[in-house]
């Protein structure tokens, strides 16, 4: 295996919370009324120093849609999913953009998510955009 080329980001940072690799900026933030199994999830226009897993259909709150666990570089830690395709018409704007858990990354200002009582186990993929 090659060396391990990891992009620093400039500015307001999500960081993956195992290893404080870089993740995101706040500014690609697209929405943050996403839910996971362990609670609140981010919509991102970008994420950066992740690697994909395998396409699966997921039948998902919002629709059948076809994506991808993304996994830190910096750990291996799953921190999300990759939109690939919506199969429904009014869920296309969620494609080719990515998911953070936040229960898996600190926020812009180190703040990490706790499991809340609100954080249902289940399905992912909920929300309320």
């Amino acid at each position: 295996m090659g060396r391990l080329f990891v992009v620093t980001l400039e500015g307001k940072i999500y960081r993956c919370k195992h290893c404080r690799t870089h993740l995101a900026l706040s500014e690609d933030v697209v929405s943050k009324s996403f839910h996971c199994r362990h609670g609140k999830a981010y919509l991102f226009n970008k994420v950066v120093n992740v690697t994909l897993g395998e396409r699966e259909d997921r039948m998902m709150m919002t629709g059948l849609h076809t994506v991808a666990d993304i996994f830190c570089v910096g750990c291996g830690s799953i921190v999300g999913w990759k939109y690939e395709t919506a199969h429904e018409k009014h869920q296309k704007y969620k494609e080719g953009k990515s998911v953070l858990e936040r229960f898996k990354i600190s926020g812009p200002d180190g703040s990490y998510y706790w499991v809340g009582h609100e954080a249902h186990v289940g399905g992912s993929d909920a929300d309320d955009v």
